[in-house]
């Protein structure tokens, strides 16, 4: 076995390269049911390290649901889904107490969010009240109810998915909660080749009963702590924050990233990093993750409809912006 790769049973991580491995077993692993998606299959292994959360948006039946389950399975994650629609209430998220008559005292019964991946489903068929009782889970990883604050167990990831298509019967997510998902993904269809591919191997069963775990939860949660000893050299740091600030100064965007915007490009920048087997941040790991993180969190004035448009902001600023060439 190679030094800097990782044993099953042996979870222990101590450089960037067994980091590297680690993640790449992983996304071989996905592979194996979703096909042709490496890209967002990196930048689900990103965010998970990064501690974020990710917002999916996409047409139904791209795969949304069995990527985040086959990322479940593949690091011995607890896995819940909640499937969201207008009468779903917060406590169908986070959990209730229930009143005991034999012991004539209430007794909380944990909801699917005390897991380690939950799988909102369609989160924009909820109303705003419902959304907003994830607000907490996902900021703070924990749930406050009866003035009793409950721990979740790390990791907790959120993996939640939308309908970018169909606006009926749905509540656009808050400009507050869309800040909390670390980045903003589409997986989109596949070409006409991976397409047939998919056919092939769904035609006499399916991939996802078969997929086994390749990593322990034990090795997940040492790659999240190295990921934030990741250096971003002041240059890179630099950088960042003038892209951030360019966001605010064009004259189109009415809400520009913010500073937990900022944070959140270091944050998946650093574990985009280590899933790359370096020990440092560069330019180039911002322009890779740069859309995926700061367009959910850009709002253009007088382009409503137009759904690339922040998208275009965010090109523009990549363009603009004095790329540094020292950063080390």
């Amino acid at each position: 076995m190679n030094n800097d790769s990782v044993d099953f049973f042996n979870p222990s991580i101590t450089t960037p390269d067994q980091a590297r491995n680690l993640a790449e077993r992983i996304r071989d692993n996905i592979s194996t049911v979703i096909i042709g998606k490496d890209r967002e299959i990196r930048l689900l292994i990103t965010a998970l390290i990064a501690r974020g959360h990710v917002l999916m948006e996409d047409v139904p039946g791209t795969g949304k649901t069995m990527l985040a389950k086959a990322l479940a399975r593949s690091v011995e994650l607890r896995f819940a889904r909640v499937q969201f629609t207008p009468d779903l209430l917060p406590s169908d998220v986070t959990g209730m107490s229930v009143f005991n008559p034999k012991d004539a005292e209430f007794t909380f019964r944990p909801g699917p969010a005390f897991t380690n991946l939950l799988l909102a489903d369609e989160i924009n068929r909820a109303t705003p009240r419902t959304q907003s009782a994830l607000l907490e889970v996902m900021e703070e990883s924990q749930v406050t109810m009866d003035g009793v604050t409950r721990t979740l167990e790390a990791p907790f990831f959120v993996v939640a998915t939308q309908n970018p298509v169909e606006i009926q019967g749905t509540f656009p997510l808050p400009e507050a909660q869309l800040d909390r998902f670390l980045l903003r993904m589409k997986l989109g269809y596949p070409s006409t080749l991976e397409s047939r591919a998919v056919l092939e191997r769904y035609i006499s069963d399916d991939p996802i009963e078969r997929i086994e775990p390749v990593a322990t939860k034990e090795a997940l949660l040492t790659a999240q702590k190295m990921a934030r000893a990741i250096e971003a050299s002041e240059p890179v740091l630099t950088y960042i924050v003038a892209l951030c600030e360019r966001t605010r100064a064009a004259e189109s965007v009415q809400l520009g990233v913010s500073t937990r915007g900022a944070l959140a490009l270091l944050r998946a920048c650093q574990a985009y990093a280590l899933i790359n087997g370096r020990s440092f941040v560069t330019p180039d790991d911002v322009q890779a993750l740069a859309p995926a993180v700061l367009v959910h969190r850009i709002i253009v004035r007088g382009m409503y409809g137009r759904a690339n448009a922040s998208d275009l902001i965010v090109e523009e600023c990549l363009r603009q912006v004095p790329v540094p060439t020292e950063v080390r």
